[in-house]
């Protein structure tokens, strides 16, 4: 734990070859340890109280989310919805509104497209949670960026949550966790592949959290050093028979999109691609495809005895 919090400290200053190969080491001592939670951990698979299954009878449900971290990721972007669209699915893009300049233009143009937009963090450094008053003051500006941005979704950098002092942003959902991920610098899984409800104590108050539940892109292709997606495979296919959420992050800023060096912080897309591919045809007809935003509205309007648990 210490040789962990020393590293993310110093983590701003220390060079990126530098940064992935230490993080490649501590990945492969977690992997060790971690075995029986990763990337399946059996325990979440168990649906919430009242459960009776995704619309239109259908398996399980898909969402699927890109973090934007720099400049890098955004000149990516355009890329990724020509993609996806040629493959016949939607996504949700957070981008990092005090990192890299954002124009609304770009917003709107994502967005009538039929994807969505969320805020992730304000920056992409440090523990967005390290004292309760810093982060009511952050939580101001990143509810200026959510109610200007027009969005109703959050996700932290590093995947920090602090769950009940999230109550403090205008969301309707949170995705700043996940059922099982060891490699995380917070790694408490939430031990669940579905959504779930937190009320605010004391009110009626409360939002959805989406955790993600597919292994990040980040941590196979980068990290784990992997060279296809067997893991990914793997985990939709336990996903899909327990009729979970399968929810995926991938970063642009990791992808070549076409390049002909692949970089050493960078996987080719085609992993990506031959993903959705092997979910178009693995699983035809049988996921409701849906936006972070619309899974939200659904659990919230819907799954009502969930939020006792």
């Amino acid at each position: 734990m210490v040789i962990k919090n020393t590293y993310y400290y110093f983590k701003p200053i220390i060079p990126r070859r530098l940064q992935i190969a230490v993080r490649r080491k501590m990945a492969q001592r977690k992997l060790l340890l971690s075995k029986n939670i990763w990337p399946i951990d059996e325990k979440a698979g168990n649906p919430p109280i009242g459960w009776t299954g995704w619309p239109n009878n259908k398996r399980f449900a898909l969402v699927l989310t890109h973090d934007v971290e720099s400049l890098k990721g955004y000149n990516k972007c355009s890329s990724l919805i020509w993609l996806e669209e040629s493959l016949g699915f939607k996504s949700s893009f957070n981008f990092v509104p005090e990192n890299y300049r954002i124009p609304l233009d770009l917003l709107i143009d994502i967005t009538s497209k039929g994807f969505e937009v969320g805020v992730h963090g304000l920056t992409h450094h440090g523990n967005l949670f390290k004292s309760k008053k810093a982060f009511q003051k952050k939580a101001l500006r990143i509810n200026h960026y959510l109610n200007e941005w027009k969005s109703v979704g959050f996700r932290t950098p590093c995947m920090y949550h602090n769950l009940d002092w999230i109550h403090d942003l205008n969301i309707e959902y949170d995705a700043s966790t996940f059922d099982t991920d060891p490699f995380e610098p917070q790694p408490d899984g939430m031990g669940k592949i579905f959504p779930f409800w937190v009320q605010k104590s004391g009110g009626k108050k409360g939002y959805v959290e989406l955790p993600y539940t597919l292994p990040q892109d980040f941590t196979l292709f980068i990290l784990l050093n992997k060279n296809n997606i067997d893991i990914w495979k793997q985990k939709l296919d336990w996903i899909v028979k327990q009729g979970g959420m399968a929810l995926l992050i991938t970063h642009p800023d990791y992808m070549n999109l076409g390049k002909i060096k692949v970089d050493h912080d960078e996987y080719p897309a085609e992993y990506y691609e031959e993903f959705l591919n092997y979910i178009k045809s693995t699983y035809k007809d049988q996921y409701w495809h849906v936006l972070p935003k619309d899974m939200a509205c659904f659990w919230s309007k819907n799954i009502t005895k969930a939020r006792k648990e």
